[in-house]
């Protein structure tokens, strides 16, 4: 395939390895400084850029009927937006908050452990995610995918980087250099702790998982998540 990367950062320049190692061509790269860019002979494009610039990239893409896959997070606001584009132009879109194959295990293993949780209120939950320190936004998007997996078991109504107050779940956010990205769950009552814990030893598993996701949806129309190409869920 011909992949576009949107975003050519530490993690585009992963994606480009894991891709060309695959047997896929890379013919366009976009940076934060590019400012016109066209999708000639563009199969797949793969979006890692800025949440300022992300929803335009992605929006560009339906709109020339190149497919494309987005794990930038901060931009999730205008998300319906970018659905009800898809669904007008008939294109292609899949978005993750986390392509990493491991972190789409440990979501189902999250969801199942929550299920778990049901009628025991002495356990209070938080979330700890920790990130490498160019990361800009915070919590992390798979931290925010956690906590609304959590919600949507337990009676929590909101998530919080503040003390948490009754019905809300705290997350610690952490930006440390190198870090590729961590994220622990943590049930703690008076008596003990339960914990589930991902840690991602370096971006090659995104970048991975990523490429994984273009090559499984290029040849599709629709909107999909990391749960239809793993087939899980």
């Amino acid at each position: 395939m011909n992949i576009a990367l949107l975003g050519y950062g530490k993690m585009g320049k992963a994606i480009e390895k894991i891709a060309i190692q695959r047997g896929h061509n890379i013919v366009l790269k976009v940076s934060r400084d590019t400012k016109i860019y066209t999708l000639d002979n563009v199969d797949i494009a793969i979006d890692f850029s800025l949440p300022s610039t992300a929803f335009e990239n992605i929006s560009q893409c339906i709109k020339q009927r190149t497919p494309v896959i987005s794990g930038t997070t901060g931009w999730l606001e205008k998300y319906n937006d970018i659905i009800s584009l898809c669904n007008q132009h008939n294109g292609t879109f899949l978005y993750a908050s986390n392509f990493s194959l491991g972190v789409n295990i440990f979501f189902e293993v999250n969801k199942t452990l929550a299920k778990l949780m049901t009628g025991l209120p002495q356990y209070d939950v938080n979330i700890e995610e920790i990130h490498h320190t160019q990361k800009l936004d915070a919590p992390s998007g798979t931290a925010i995918t956690l906590a609304e997996q959590i919600m949507n078991q337990l009676d929590y109504k909101n998530w919080t980087l503040e003390t948490p107050k009754p019905k809300e779940i705290g997350i610690l956010a952490k930006r440390i250099e190198n870090v590729p990205g961590t994220h622990e769950i943590n049930y703690e009552s008076e008596v003990d702790t339960i914990s589930i814990k991902h840690t991602a030893h370096s971006r090659e598993g995104f970048a991975l998982g990523a490429v994984i996701a273009a090559e499984w949806i290029h040849d599709k129309t629709g909107v999909y998540t990391m749960k239809d190409v793993l087939n899980i869920g």
